[in-house]
């Protein structure tokens, strides 16, 4: 139940608070007074998108609150959804309390002084309230709307749900195979990537193979250079005339005279000058070996350059390094072997998607059995509702179609209606008028208000376009509706007003030249003098509103 709202500079409002009661609430004012201002705070406390002009003339800040009882029994939904929000609870007492600060650049949401995203306002608000606005009859010749009411009216959440799962899971897979069949290559690639596979398969390099072959040639390109270099360097150290192992040999003779004179002295130069030799004659020999592991093969040259020019080849193609080619190679035989599974892979994916379908089917096909059987519930339901409403000879049924699967299932359902005998039940999108279509709306409510929890129902102009014995009818149907949760109705209709348990009043007055609203509960005479007025003001109408408001004999 909503206990209360309070208004700060919303509109028309300056300042208001308002207590609700149990059961019918109506609420009546003349045109302008600002009468929707209550639905607007309502339906902004429950989620709806801010207008940037919700704020009052020469105001940078409005507050809005409310608060509402939840039975926990009734509505286990709304606590489940407000601890999967992490929003805190009595569960003895549950209270749901609403509250949104708007400014010109800013809006902050709160439940039990949580702040919370638009999204979970908009969540948790639909359990707490069904708002009925004068703009949703026309949503009602929708046949996606119709579906939408229907599926409500079944309880078909789970099976819609198991029902869209099946339906991502299929598409998922399709666009999984539509991708991996998109990176293979086509006829014409593979052939391209095959010919470069054998053309490099053929040469078979290896890692750095080109770098090392490289060195290997530049050696093998300057033998005779290097065998010239080596002899001659050996000549200089021991093998030619004058070499430096002959002088090394006559500075030894030397020193060995000077050791005869003196032994002491010239030990340490002896030992010096045998090094000297020492090293000499391993140098001599290094040279010796490197000169050794020259070759002079010219059969083994051209081997080597034919190879390298192979290399080099390979590199000028899919280089430019011969890495580059390496890897190249890797991922043509990565796609061959792709391409050469196509088959395979086509036929998985062509079975996969098959047992999806028939998943997603079983699902659709579970879903259109209970949508069948809640048509037929609910078409008697309604046009028992409406019989009431002063369509004696209403029909009211819903018809299917099947289209190809959609987030909505595979059904399209149009309800039929018919007011008058002897006419030709059609679609309500094509026969019904703005009075027939908001007393259809209201029927089906009353019906889905049997069917669901929801705590607090919200009619905005439902009695729009009708009178007399009618609006009576209409008033009494609400009445009804309220005997179950509570419900509050923005009426125009004097019929209606007068069957309200509780009424408040809205009205305007201009203060400084502003116009400001207030909302004001009605009793007694009060209450007689605003259903007078909306009879026309007349002594009449005071004695019709009196006859009206009386209590039944």
């Amino acid at each position: 139940m909503l206990n209360y709202l309070k208004i700060k500079n919303l509109a028309l409002i300056a300042n208001a608070e308002v207590e609700f009661r149990e059961g019918f609430n109506v609420v009546t004012g003349e045109s302008g007074s600002g009468k929707t201002v209550l639905l607007n705070t309502v339906a902004l406390l429950t989620g709806k998108r801010a207008d940037k002009n919700l704020l009052r003339a020469g105001c940078d800040r409005c507050e809005l609150s409310a608060e509402i009882a939840v039975d926990g029994n009734r509505n286990p939904e709304i606590l489940a959804a407000l601890e999967d929000s992490g929003i805190a609870f009595d569960p003895e007492r549950p209270l749901v309390q609403l509250r949104r600060l708007f400014t010109a650049g800013d809006n902050r949401n709160f439940i039990n002084d949580t702040p919370v995203t638009g999204a979970t306002l908009r969540r948790i608000g639909e359990l707490l309230v069904d708002i009925h606005s004068a703009d949703e009859h026309h949503t009602l010749v929708h046949r996606a709307r119709q579906l939408e009411l229907l599926d409500r009216f079944g309880g078909h959440g789970s099976l819609l749900a198991e029902y869209r799962t099946r339906l991502e899971e299929l598409k998922a897979l399709t666009a999984e195979r539509d991708a991996r069949l998109s990176s293979l290559p086509s006829p014409d690639e593979a052939a391209t990537l095959r010919a470069m596979e054998e053309e490099i398969a053929a040469v078979n390099p290896a890692p750095d193979e080109d770098e090392t072959l490289a060195a290997q040639h530049k050696l093998a390109a300057n033998a005779h250079e290097i065998l010239q270099l080596v002899q001659s360097t050996r000549n200089q150290l021991c093998e030619g005339e004058n070499s430096l192992s002959d002088a090394l040999a006559g500075v030894y003779r030397e020193l060995e005279q000077l050791a005869r004179i003196d032994a002491a002295g010239a030990e340490r130069f002896l030992t010096d000058c045998e090094l000297i030799r020492e090293s000499l004659g391993n140098l001599a020999d290094g040279l010796e070996r490197y000169g050794n592991g020259i070759e002079l093969d010219e059969a083994a040259f051209a081997e080597l350059e034919t190879r390298l020019g192979a290399l080099f080849a390979l590199k000028r193609h899919y280089g430019p390094s011969l890495e580059t080619v390496l890897n190249r190679w890797r991922e043509a035989q990565d796609q061959l072997a792709v391409f050469q599974d196509f088959a395979r892979i086509e036929k998985e994916y062509v079975e996969r998607i098959a047992a999806a379908e028939q998943a997603l089917l079983a699902a659709a096909a579970r879903l259109t059995a209970a949508r069948h059987d809640a048509a037929a519930d609910l078409s008697l339901k309604v046009t028992e509702k409406l019989r009431k409403l002063g369509f004696r000879y209403a029909d009211f049924t819903i018809d299917f179609t099947r289209h190809e699967p959609e987030q909505s299932g595979v059904d399209a359902v149009d309800m039929i209606f018919s007011a008058n005998p002897g006419l030709q039940p059609a679609p309500l999108r094509l026969v019904a008028s703005s009075g027939e279509i908001a007393r259809v709306m209201l029927a089906l409510k009353a019906v889905l208000a049997d069917a669901d929890a929801i705590p607090v129902l919200i009619f905005d102009e439902i009695d729009v376009n009708i009178g007399g014995e009618t609006g009576i009818q209409v008033g009494r149907e609400l009445a009804a509706l309220a005997r179950c949760r509570q419900l509050l109705c923005i009426s125009h209709l004097p019929q209606v007003a007068a069957l309200g348990e509780h009424h408040y009043a809205v009205s305007k007055t201009v203060v400084d030249g502003i116009a400001e609203g207030a909302i004001t509960p009605l009793s007694g005479t009060d209450r007689v003098r605003e259903i007078a007025r909306m009879l026309g003001g007349t002594a009449a109408a005071q004695r019709h509103a009196e006859a009206l408001l009386a209590p039944p004999e």
